[in-house]
Order: structure tokens, then sequence, then C-alpha cells
């Protein structure tokens, strides 16, 4: 069964099953006492375009039988003469959805209506042959209201859906299709308002909080409604804490806002440590005092502020913000959108010390917000990578005019009540930031999140600072956003004294997991289409993680960091924009498709950079040594050894023996950079330390010491030949209901048990039992092999296959993996 965590639910005194024709072939979707439901099963899909696709007589039963969401791209092929920068894969075309379904002739008096999370892009919803929606933004959420529409009893109901994505549409991988979630909304002539419930905390102590909840109840009727709304909160183990009842006359065919003011005695406050989630729950009653609508909104109760010297408070405490910016697609997945792979990301970047995430640069799907909630981390949440002026040809650009307005409205309504949700961006890099009438814009986008939340800043992340200043964005922002202009901070700071200042996107470290080029330096590209893991290459707008420590660690008062990227994703697969019809040279970057800037690579394997934040993020303790130990035909020659710790020393040994110990922060390391950030195009860090080690076969060890004690250890070993598979789940149990996901690691080991660094072994996979393959991966940005296949060449020793069960069957899954030469490795997944 789906799970309805931070969905508003509504129960109504109706039992409604939705059966879907016979030419679907689908199991009925029942419905009985709540308004919101999954649409999400028994629709027909076709990639092409259908004339006369809406029409319900139009013969559909030859069409591909799927369950949603569904990312129609993600299933290639990659091609080498499509764009790099969006992943090389179909995004563009036609794609059609249709779906059948019959209402009960008891719904006549009710209110249909059907909610996307998002549909990439350009989507035209029609309803029995007539179009009733329309929405260009394929990252918006949109309804689509179906009561008028409806044919009810026996008669059949056709929704269908056409959606045309364009090319260059996107600078990133956008997916294509229903990639999100589609509900049914059933309420009665008069209810609690899509997204009708707007909670704030104006007053928050240890002692009590103040709970402002407004309620949006609309009446659909002909006349005046004389109701009752009774507005109550739930604590987090679902206790009601507090209620209130205020009456209210809703005039005919209109909608009545009513506010309710409440208090909570002792609060359970949201933080990153404890994020504690309430629930508001607002029953409409009628004059008989009977329920006809019952509307539940998860919320949290905290207070968030943004100071020029304290920086960021959360419940008054400051909080450095250790963030980073994602794209939306969940790597082998694609775009479409599924709550345990988001977990999976969130868990992952936990451990490196992440504590908040920079939607970039787009609204998210619900399930992340929902989960970010639930997990403790707080959220930029961003609307557009551009306005008016456009960055690709068929880009948003093209719908700023007629659509922003109610973008923003319907963004900022939707997720107003999330506690992780700390600023509102209205956008990224915007290229009105060198216009004149920028500052113009840059108010009137504000205004818009000022009216529908007044509670949370705005910002906008600025790749031209001075561009923005001049033409008065600056002004008309909250937070003022730097992008990749560190060196800038204090200087902004000090020409500006009242605004506050933060890096928006920082970094652009480029690197390939466990890959290392000897000598140690910077270069643009490689011809391995690899990019070393010693984290020191960068574009040259960027620069290594070291830089922006530095920075931070100087102007305490900034607010913190969101590092491009968390995780690698689909397209910009910087420096290597080959194919796409560039010419001879460019096609040597062939098939270079996604992104090197994350410190976590697509199959969500960490790379070095990942503990070199985790190093200056937690206070765990930790060490990590790099690189790899296998350097055949380097014997004796010295390799630089580099260790990340947040220990206070580090003492190296190669096979037993002692090289010596090294302070944190006593000396410098130093590493290449480009010009931007140092003159001299060098950069003394002190956030590594590092040894030259002649290279011998065996052990290499890194012992960390805090308070003369050893607290934490990290080695690589020299590894053989590849001998065998090894398979690790990240869970043995997983939920028997089609979505839920197990993700299996999978290892190239010698004998030992030693992982081969340089292992490409091609490895296949056979699932069988109550599951299924889902897609497979390895982490490799220069790869056009399937995520759809059945098998997967390693990379740097890893690859990754992805399973789910099989909806309503509980067992076991067996997965096997083989390859040539190699011993098998299986495990198994229980299903429940």
């Amino acid at each position: 069964m789906r799970n309805p965590l931070c969905r508003p639910t509504v129960a109504v005194a109706l039992f409604l099953t939705l059966v879907s024709s016979a030419s679907a072939a689908v199991t009925p979707v029942r419905f009985s006492g709540e308004r919101r439901q999954s649409f999400d099963e028994g629709w027909r899909f076709f990639k092409g375009d259908a004339p006369g696709a809406e029409q319900p007589g139009f013969d559909d039963s030859q069409w591909r039988q799927l369950q949603l969401p569904h990312d129609w791209a993600i299933e290639g092929p990659f091609d080498s003469k499509a764009n790099p920068h969006t992943g090389a894969l179909p995004i563009s075309g036609t794609g059609w959805y249709r779906k059948s379904f019959t209402v009960p002739d008891a719904a006549k008096d009710r209110f249909l209506s059907i909610m996307f999370d998002g549909a990439q892009n350009n989507a035209h919803v029609f309803l029995n042959g007539e179009e009733i929606g329309s929405r260009p933004y394929g990252y918006i959420s949109f309804s689509v209201d179906l009561t008028g529409h409806l044919k009810f009893g026996g008669q059949t109901n056709v929704l269908a859906v056409r959606l045309t994505p364009e090319d260059r549409s996107s600078r990133w991988y956008p997916g294509a299709g229903i990639y999100r979630n589609v509900w049914l909304d059933v309420t009665g002539p008069v209810h609690v308002g899509q997204w009708g419930t707007y909670i704030t905390t104006p007053e928050v102590s240890e002692e009590k909080a103040t709970v402002t909840a407004k309620v949006d109840i609309r009446n659909r009727t002909q006349s005046q409604a004389r109701m009752t709304v009774q507005t109550a909160i739930l604590d987090p183990a679902g206790k009601p804490v507090t209620r209130v009842a205020t009456p209210a006359d809703v005039p005919a065919r209109s909608t009545q806002t009513v506010t309710a003011n409440l208090t909570v005695n002792r609060p359970q406050r949201w933080d990153m440590e404890h994020p504690a989630m309430y629930t508001l729950v607002s029953e409409v009653l009628d004059a008989n005092k009977k329920v006809v609508d019952r509307y539940t909104t998860p919320f949290g109760i905290r207070s968030i502020k943004f100071d020029r010297e304290q920086g960021f408070l959360l419940n008054g405490r400051h909080v450095k913000i250790q963030g980073v910016c994602d794209h939306h697609d969940l790597g082998a997945l694609g775009a479409a959108v599924n709550r345990r792979a988001t977990e999976r990301q969130i868990e992952i970047l936990k451990k490196a010390g992440v504590n908040a995430i920079r939607t970039s640069h787009n609204p998210p799907s619900p399930e992340l917000l929902d989960l970010c909630d639930r997990m403790g981390i707080v959220v930029m949440d961003e609307s557009f990578d551009m306005w008016k002026r456009p960055k690709v040809p068929n880009g948003y650009a093209k719908y700023f005019d007629e659509w922003s307005e109610r973008d923003v409205r319907d963004f900022v309504r939707r997720d107003r009540n999330h506690p992780s949700v700390i600023m509102w961006s209205i956008g990224n890099e915007i290229p009105e930031q060198n216009s004149p009438d920028g500052g113009e814009m840059a108010k009137r986008l504000t205004g818009f999140f000022h009216q529908e939340d007044p509670t949370r800043p705005t910002t906008s992340a600025f790749n031209s600072p001075e561009g923005a200043i001049r033409n008065h964005l600056g002004d008309n922002v909250d937070l003022f956003g730097v992008n990749y202009r560190p060196w800038q901070y204090e200087q902004f700071q000090k020409e500006h004294p009242t605004w506050i200042v933060y890096g928006s996107e920082t970094s652009s470290c480029v690197s390939s997991r466990g890959v290392y080029h000897l000598p140690v330096e910077k270069y643009q590209k490689h011809e391995s289409l690899q990019l070393s893991g010693y984290d020191i290459i960068a574009p040259s707008w960027a620069y290594c993680p070291d830089v922006e420590f530095f920075y931070q660690d100087k102007l305490p008062n900034v607010l913190g960091e969101f590092v491009w990227t968390g995780f690698d994703y689909i397209g910009e697969p910087t420096p290597y924009f080959g194919g796409g019809g560039r010419g001879a040279d460019s096609s040597k970057d062939w098939p270079s498709r996604s992104s090197y800037f994350g410190f976590i690579d697509l199959a969500g394997f960490p790379k070095d950079r990942f503990y070199l934040y985790q190093s200056q993020w937690t206070t765990k303790p930790m060490v990590h040594v790099l690189p790899h130990w296998n350097w055949a035909g380097r014997e004796g020659q010295a390799i630089p050894v580099m260790a990340y710790t947040n220990a206070d020393e580090v003492e190296l040994f190669l096979n037993g023996k002692s090289l010596g110990r090294k302070k944190r922060f006593s000396e410098s390391v130093v590493i290449p950079v480009g010009r931007n950030a140092s003159r001299d195009e060098k950069f003394s860090s002190k956030y590594r330390l590092e040894w030259q080690v002649p290279y011998a076969p065996g052990t290499l060890k890194a012992v960390a010491w805090s308070a003369g004690k050893q607290v934490a250890v990290d080695e690589v070993r020299t590894a053989g030949a590849p001998a065998r598979l090894t398979m690790v789940p990240d869970r043995a149990t997983i939920q028997a209901d089609g979505e839920d996901l197990s993700f299996i690691t999978v290892r190239v080991e010698d004998k030992d048990g030693n992982l081969v660094p340089g292992a490409d072994n091609l490895v296949h996979f056979a699932v069988t039992g109550a599951g299924a393959l889902r897609a497979v991966d390895n982490g490799n940005a220069a790869t056009e092999e399937s995520f759809q296949a059945d098998h997967r060449k390693a990379f740097s020793g890893m690859a990754l296959v992805i399973v789910n069960g099989h909806k309503g069957q509980k067992g076991r899954i067996h997965i096997v993996a083989t390859g040539d030469g190699l011993a098998q490795a299986a495990t198994d997944i229980v299903t429940r």
C-alpha cells in the first residue's frame, strides 16, 4: 500500500470504486473513506503521436500497460548524436497516456479532480475527448477538475494525457513522461480547498508554541453554506493536544478563509536531530454537526531566523548550512520518482554531514520534501532556472510571461507547510542579472512569494553578482546567494552592511570514483574520459572544496554553502561535451553522458571527496586514505598518499612500518587550482594530510588519533587478480508493494576478499522469485550501457543492481551475479 506520509487526506462518506475498462486490463482501484487516493495504476502508454488518442473510442489495446510514475527517456537508448547536456537520451517527442475507469451513480453529487505531481512536459489533459486542462512547466504540480465531464454508472470514462517535451528545453536531463505520482481527489460540495491549509508558528519557545492555521473552505453549491470548522492538532504520537471550533458562513461558489489560533504547551520542536512532526486536522461540519470533509496536514513547530552576524538560527541555535545542490533524477531510475530511492540518497548524504539540500533548479517532488521533514534536512526550495531570457531555445522562457505568477503561487501553496523549507529561490543564474529590468522582475517574483508566505526569505543564486548588484536584483531578495566567488563574500558584506550572504553554489570539483592519474596535476580533460579522484580537477569557473572551506572558516557569519553537487546526475558531462554533431574532435568525448560533479557517483557510491566533506562536516571520528594501492610497474616510485580526517592527527603505515604522524591543520598541502582562485594557480590547503610513499605492494593503513587515543582506522590493500563476486544489499527486507527497492552493491574481489580497484568485468544478473530487476548501474559517467539491462560491467571494481518486489506477492527474491572466471555471488531479499 502506498505510504501517504505527508499527504493531505480527507475522509468522505462515500465508497467509490473506479473500475478500468476491459481494454486496460488492470486491477480496479478502490476508494473507501479517504478523499485522496493514488491514481497511478492501470495506464497505457504509447511513444509517438497518435491522432485521435484523446477520443474514448480510440483503440489502445496494443499500447504498453504500466504503472506510474514513468520516465520514458531513461529506457534509452543512448544516442551519440543526441545532446550530451541532457544525457544523450530520448527526452523529446510525443507521448500519450490513457486510463479508462467507471464512476458509480452514487458519486454524482461529488466533486472529482486529478492531481499531477509533475508531468514532463507540455501536458494536455483530456477527459472523454474534451481537453480539460494543460500545464507547460514539467516540474510544477497541478490539478484538473473532472466534475462536469464525467459519465456515471457503468459508462466508461477515458482520461488521456498528451506530452510533447522538446529538445534543448533543459540544461540537464529532465526525463520525459508522467514521472511523478498522480492522485484522485473526491470531495463533497463544501470542502477544504486544494493545498487549502497554511500553518505558521509565530511564537515558539521551550514552554509553548502558538500555531496559526488558515483554512480555505470552498463552497461549490449555489447557496450560502453555514459550517463549522473544527481545527485540532495531533502530537507526533498521534495524540490530540488542542482543538478549536470556528463558525463560518461561506458564500455560494466561493472560498472563505477561516483562521484558528492554537496553543501547544511544551512543544516538541522540529530540529535536525529531532525532526518532530505534528498533524493539523481540519474538519468541516455542516449545520447538523456532521463531518462532511476532513483534511490532514503534517507540519513542524520550529522557528527560523537569518541574522547578519549570527547566521542561520534554528530554534535560536546557530546552524551552519552544510548543503548540496542536487538535480531531480535518481540515477539509473531516471526522473521517475521513487520514495525509497529518494530516502536512500538522503541517508547517504547525511553520512557525509549534509544538513541542507538545494532543489536545483526547480520545484522538487513532494516525496523529497516529505522525507526532508522526517529526516531533519533543511531545504532551499527553488522555482526556476530561467525567466524571460532563455538559456536554451525551448526552456521556461517560452512560458514565463503567461505562467510565472501562477507557477510561483501554486509552488508556494504546495510546499509552505513543510518545516524543512527555510528559503525560497526565485531563480538560478538568471541572465536578467545583467539586464536593466532585472531588479523589477526580481521584485515582482519576490512579491508573489511574500504574499503567499511572508515567513520565509527569498533568495537567488547569482553567478554575476556585480550585475545583480548593479541592476538591483540583490536589493530585491532577502538573502544574497553567491555562486563560485567565496573570495568576494567579505567584500559584499562590507559594501552592503545589511545583506546576508552565503554560497548558493560552490566548488564544482569533478572526479571519477576510484580513478587516480599521476602525476597529480590540474588538467582540462583526460583521454580516459575519467577525472582524477585526488579532488583537484575543476572547470575554469570552479575550484576544489578546500578553497570554500577556507573562506567559510574565515567568515563564520556567512550562512554556509550548497556544494555542486551531492550526487552525480545524468547530463552536463563537464568537461566532456562531445557528440551532438559538434564535429570529429568533440566526438572523442563520447560516450560521456553524465556529470562528474557529485561527491557521490550516479550509483550512490561515495567518491573520495565524500570523505573530505565528512572530515569537515562531522564529529564522529573518521579517517579516509587514498588512493588505491595497486600500482604495478611503479615499484619504488613515490605515490602521493592523502588522508582526510576530523581527528587530531594521523599516522600512516606501509606494511606495518610507520611513515610518521601528521597533525591536522599543522601543515599545508599545495594543490593546483584555477586562476580565479589563485593567481599562481596554487592553493595551500590545511584540510588534507599528505605523504609521498615509495610504492611497494601490501597494506597501506591510516590510524587517526585524538587526545592521545586511537579513534579511527582506514586501510587499502594491494589486490590480486579478480576471483569472485560479492553482493551486499542495503536492505534485506522490503515491502511487497511493487515500489519499494533494495539496492545491492556488487564487488569484484580477489581470492582474499580485497576489492580489485581496476576491475571492469562484465557481470550478469538473474532475478527470480517474488520480485524483478529494476535497474543496473556502476557509477561510470562515460558508458552507453543500458540502465535496464540484465548485465553491467564493473567500474573501479563495483556495480549496482536494483530490485523491487512484485506487488502483493510476499516471499523471497533470489538474485545471482555471475561473471566469466569469477566465483558467483547470490543473495535473497524478503518481501513482506
